[in-house]
């Protein structure tokens, strides 16, 4: 029970104010815990941010995977990819995924989220088989990196309204860098 509510006030914070504003004493602040009882549950910064993404990057990575379902073609299925990932940047669970680029976790912890990133480009590899890749899984992992781009744009609270870079990355995802309506 109080594994949950730290994990409900780490998400919280996150959302509120990043990574830095994650912290022992801001979490046992916001769970009425004494702080040392806040390190009998994780023993760093890390290892709250490892457990949030091996909680919530799974609930994360089905509903994209639900979205592919509802779609028939591998263009909708792409499209579908990159538009729901974009749609959750503004969830709360979102924040401990993007928090994975905190220095302070460990090479274990990194090689974990990295492995649970790489199931959520797997989902992608058969759509982009069906239009013809060569190399499909590279294909995805680039496709995964235009994604990951918009990501940090809207989280950055770029000069773009987040529903123009998701327009520009399911064009780039679609179309490349010529754009709509300039294919050949």
């Amino acid at each position: 029970m109080q594994r949950a509510a730290l994990l409900d006030a780490a998400r919280t914070l996150l959302s509120e104010g990043g990574t830095e504003a994650l912290t022992f004493p801001a979490l046992a602040e916001r769970t009425g815990l004494a702080r040392s009882s806040v390190y009998e549950y994780f023993r760093s910064r890390g290892a709250v941010v490892e457990e949030l993404c091996a909680v919530d990057f799974p609930v994360w990575a089905a509903e994209v995977e639900a979205a592919m379902e509802g779609v028939d073609t591998p263009e909708a299925k792409i499209e579908v990819y990159v538009r729901r990932q974009l749609a959750l940047v503004g969830d709360r669970r979102h924040r401990a995924v993007v928090a994975i680029s905190a220095g302070e976790l460990d090479a274990g912890a990194r090689e974990k989220i990295r492995a649970a990133h790489g199931g959520l480009v797997a989902m992608v590899v058969e759509a982009l088989e069906g239009l013809g890749h060569e190399q499909p899984r590279l294909a995805a992992m680039l496709l995964q990196g235009v994604v990951d781009a918009a990501v940090r744009r809207i989280e950055l609270g770029a000069a773009e309204h987040p529903d123009r870079i998701t327009e520009a990355a399911v064009s780039m995802a679609l179309h490349g860098v010529a754009g709509e309506g300039q294919q050949a």
